[in-house]
């Protein structure tokens, strides 16, 4: 990299437009803090566009310490079904052109595939703004999880059109790009994510966390951490579980966060171990006091907690998707299954619970890959595909796409 170029990419001005921010925890939010937190140290002026949250912090993300923008714009904020916690954002295509004709950003993120990124996408064209997407969610993938799965081609087409009136798509994982060029989506970049290893760590093990979850010596705490909710197929979490306090009746079963599942999940199942939602350091304690790191979601593009937790010296279990793909090698630093071998996910887990040095291995080899995945490089790739200064937007006014399934 050239000095003119790094000096030229210190002095641009992106916007970012998503549903969620800091202080929510969601994988989405977790990204983006890491996102902003890295182009402000990198010099760069950052504008958030955002729905109105119930919780709000502005500038500051609590454990965050730096300012994650230079400026943001809040707007009208709708509760999104079935997620009470979150909101989408509503504004319009013409409000958004009048901000950015007065202060016209050099490129645009949008993080949403909602009507605020519809809007967001629209007014970059219009002005012929360099504007990329990112492939954060399979909403496509989510409604066979709602009994609505006569919509995945729907949402499918729905996710083609919205993402190919950008210049590029951003996905995180080699599979993905795959995924998303299946689809119909093109062009694709990849751009993955890191983890910090410093908050992340097997040193932040807590044996007073431990006791007071019922754990003693090598009692076996088989960790969860994530939404509660039908997507992220805990299904597949609590019969594994099960099977592992079949045989390991000291086991207990540690879940980390909320969600829509979580009042049933504590009726069912009263002796679970339910933490609510955890933050900054807290978080880095749950994560270093457990021992057996379960992922069992289908549907997640990456997955930020599988990082985290191999940072914090856990052994992965996980179906060979997302982060697991592309970070997991079976044996050697996790365990990972087909995404059709609901056994063998069942089987891997029951493997780290009889066999301490199998599982021993794996943490401390988790650890050590963990540290090669730092946040800077990742920022740097993000700067080389979102930020090119001298890149005019596409503008496709008279090459729309049209909505087709395949």
């Amino acid at each position: 990299m050239t000095e003119l170029t790094t000096a030229s990419r210190r002095h641009q001005h992106i916007t970012i437009v998503s549903e969620t921010f800091p202080p929510e925890i969601n994988g989405v939010a977790n990204t983006l803090r890491h996102l902003c937190q890295g182009l402000m140290q990198r010099q760069h002026r950052v504008t958030v566009i955002r729905p109105r949250q119930r919780h709000e912090i502005k500038g500051y993300v609590a454990a965050a310490g730096e300012s994650l923008f230079s400026h943001e714009h809040v707007v009208t904020g709708l509760p999104l079904p079935g997620y009470a916690d979150l909101r989408f954002g509503l504004t319009t295509t013409t409000r958004l052109v009048r901000l950015w004709r007065r202060e016209r950003p050099d490129a645009v993120y949008v993080a949403t595939q909602g009507p605020l990124g519809v809007a967001a996408v629209n007014a970059a064209r219009r002005l012929g703004i360099p504007v990329s997407s990112g492939f954060h969610t399979n909403f496509h993938r989510y409604s066979r999880y709602y009994g609505v799965g006569m919509l995945e081609k729907l949402l499918c087409a729905y996710g083609r059109w919205f993402h190919n009136r950008t210049d590029i798509t951003l996905v995180p994982t080699p599979k993905m790009q795959q995924v998303t060029r299946a689809m119909g989506i093109t062009p694709t970049g990849l751009w993955s994510r890191g983890v910090d290893c410093h908050r992340f760590s097997p040193h932040k093990r807590d044996n007073a966390l431990r006791a007071s979850w019922g754990l003693t010596g090598n009692d076996r705490a088989v960790l969860y951490v994530g939404r509660l909710a039908a997507e992220k197929n805990l299904r597949m979490a609590v019969a594994c579980y099960e099977r592992i306090r079949g045989l390991h009746p000291n086991a207990r079963f540690v879940l980390v966060g909320d969600g829509p599942l979580k009042r049933e999940l504590r009726e069912r199942h009263r002796d679970y171990i339910f933490c609510g939602i955890q933050r900054g350091e807290d978080l880095a304690r749950h994560y270093a006091s457990g021992d057996l790191f379960l992922f069992p979601s289908k549907t997640d593009t990456f997955g930020n907690v599988v990082l985290e937790a191999m940072a914090s010296g856990l052994a992965v279990v996980a179906f060979d998707d997302a982060a697991a793909s592309e970070h997991i090698r079976h044996e050697e630093n996790g365990m990972k299954v087909p995404l059709d071998d609901d056994e063998g996910f069942v089987d891997c887990a029951l493997r780290l619970a009889d066999q301490p040095s199998l599982l021993n291995r794996l943490r401390a080899q988790a650890r050590l890959d963990a540290l090669d995945l730092d946040w800077p490089s990742q920022i740097e790739q993000f700067e080389h595909l979102a930020l090119k200064p001298n890149t005019p937007g596409k503008y496709h006014v008279l090459n729309k796409q049209s909505l087709s399934t395949f």
